[in-house]
């Protein structure tokens, strides 16, 4: 049984109260930058047990009378097709998701601000495709030199060339599809023709990670670093604060290398009044009350360690698909020692390994000599394993003996018709020129689904895959796009080992 660590309603009075308080210490406006994920935290739902994914949309339902939500995407990553590892796509595909899903919480976005902009092709593109859907779409423009040259950055030469986001609303949310997309510039920009406007505007930073209030090295500050290994982000305790208060707060590197140009310029946009000047470091701009939602910290820690280990999994996946550095990997593994944990403390990971080497032992099994296994681990702790064979896939195959656990159905009957089967691998071969007749996770599923309007075993276990969400499993090879695409649907907290099921591996 799954156990909780952290209450999402505590935390959802705590910080709703608290961003209402900061929008009090100003007479107009707040822009709030948005850190981390808007919608569907995973990562903080891993970390911290009982963290409800969409607390931050109840956070703006709460404030929806007060708030308008800004995206903003950075141009060259619109160019370059840089993808969010958590829902493996773009983040221009990723914005526009974002922009869906708000809308089916009654939120609305009809504001992007495209920063950093050089006339880039499929930029243009991804403007007009916003455009024709009715969001209004801004344009910042790359400050050569920039954080450099305040003078130039606080000018009509800098910020002043930036379009002007018009809100007549007291928050204003910044967000994006993921870091380095300009959120602080917007938020600085508009502070800029606020000011120059007469309007008495501020900012503050809401960010989940790292958790300001516990140690440095606590697990779930260490597990954030995992998180930003590929991005060089790394914990300190805040200089700043310490000298100001005398006490120890966790900020990281990016924040507090940036905080004293960032004091400079915001005192350049306001002047050396008293509004700004109540930020005497990087901790003060936040608006962080995550901490005070952990109930359990011992389980909070179990949670973190598993984290750093599924991220040291992801990286090694990624390098084998050509996505990341070395040095990430590297970076990954040290972290795991910080905290003493290694691969085979994931508990399905020896499991899959195992049922990959019982899967050798059948030579038909493999085909050109690659055997394959897969575990998952249940709510209630139990592991079922699956090996790959000429009809499913090793994921395939784990998903369906676990079902067949949930739903009771004994594990010599078989849930897929042979028909069915056979017909799908037809399908593949003869008319899709696949190379492999076995069925991905994906077709699986479907098969699953067919066999379930004649076969009363079948439609039991359908139903219990709902039971199979925020499981973890792992596989001894890399998975195909049908195999991920079935776990991510599932909810499944997947790991592998950066190896290939076969030559197609990517088909």
């Amino acid at each position: 049984m799954r156990k909780v660590g952290f209450d999402s309603e505590k935390y959802l009075a705590e910080q709703t109260k608290a961003i209402l308080d900061r929008v009090a210490k100003f007479d107009h406006r707040l822009y709030l930058e948005f850190g981390g994920k808007l919608l569907l935290d995973y990562h903080a739902a891993r970390v911290l047990p009982g963290y409800d994914p969409t607390v931050k949309i109840k956070l703006l339902q709460a404030l929806k009378e007060n708030i308008e939500i800004v995206i903003c995407i950075y141009a060259k990553d619109i160019e370059s097709g840089r993808l969010r590892g958590d829902f493996g796509m773009t983040y221009d595909m990723a914005c526009l998701k974002t922009i869906d899903d708000l809308k089916d919480w009654d939120l609305e976005v009809n504001k992007v601000v495209i920063t950093r902009f050089k006339n880039e092709a499929l930029a243009i593109k991804f403007k007009n495709r916003l455009e024709r859907k009715g969001i209004k779409v801004y344009i910042h423009r790359e400050i050569k030199g920039y954080p450099e040259g305040i003078d130039k950055i606080v000018s009509a030469r800098g910020y002043g060339r930036n379009d002007y986001i018009k809100s007549d609303k007291p928050i204003v949310v910044i967000t994006a599809p993921g870091p380095g997309s300009g959120k602080l510039a917007t938020c600085l920009s508009q502070l800029y023709h606020d000011h120059k406007k007469g309007i008495n505007s501020g900012y503050a930073k809401f960010e989940t990670f790292p958790i300001w209030n516990l140690p440095l090295k606590h697990p779930v500050n260490v597990a954030y670093e995992s998180a930003t290994a590929d991005i060089g982000d790394y914990n300190l305790v805040d200089p700043f604060h310490l000298k100001a208060y005398n006490k120890k707060a966790i900020n990281y590197n990016r924040d507090v290398d940036a905080f004293p140009i960032l004091k400079s310029i915001l005192q350049k946009i306001v002047g050396r009044g008293k509004k700004m000047l109540m930020y005497n470091s990087p901790t003060d701009m936040g608006v962080n009350r995550v901490g005070f939602g952990i109930v359990d910290d011992e389980e909070v820690k179990r949670a973190s360690k598993q984290e750093i280990i599924r991220r040291y999994f992801r990286y090694n996946w990624e390098y084998m698909l050509g996505a990341e550095r070395k040095e990430t990997i590297e970076r990954a593994k040290e972290l795991m020692k910080e905290v003493g944990v290694k691969e085979t403390d994931r508990a399905c990971v020896s499991a899959a390994r195992l049922a990959a080497e019982a899967a050798a032992k059948v030579p038909s099994k493999g085909k050109n000599g690659i055997f394959c296994g897969a575990a998952i681990e249940l709510a209630e702790g139990e592991i079922i394993t699956g090996k790959n064979s000429p009809l499913m896939h090793a994921a395939s195959a784990a998903i369906i003996n676990a079902a067949k656990h949930l739903a009771g159905v004994p594990d010599k009957m078989h849930l897929l018709p042979r028909n069915v089967i056979n017909n799908i691998a037809a399908l593949k071969k003869e008319i899709l020129g696949a190379k492999s007749e076995s069925l991905d996770l994906e077709e699986t599923l479907v098969a699953l689904s067919i066999s379930a309007a004649t076969n009363p075993a079948a439609e039991g276990a359908v139903k219990t895959l709902k039971s199979l969400r925020d499981c973890e499993m792992h596989m001894t090879n890399m998975p195909t796009r049908g195999d991920e695409a079935g776990l991510r649907k599932l909810k499944i907290n997947f790991t592998c080992d950066a190896q290939p099921a076969s030559h197609y591996f990517l088909r």
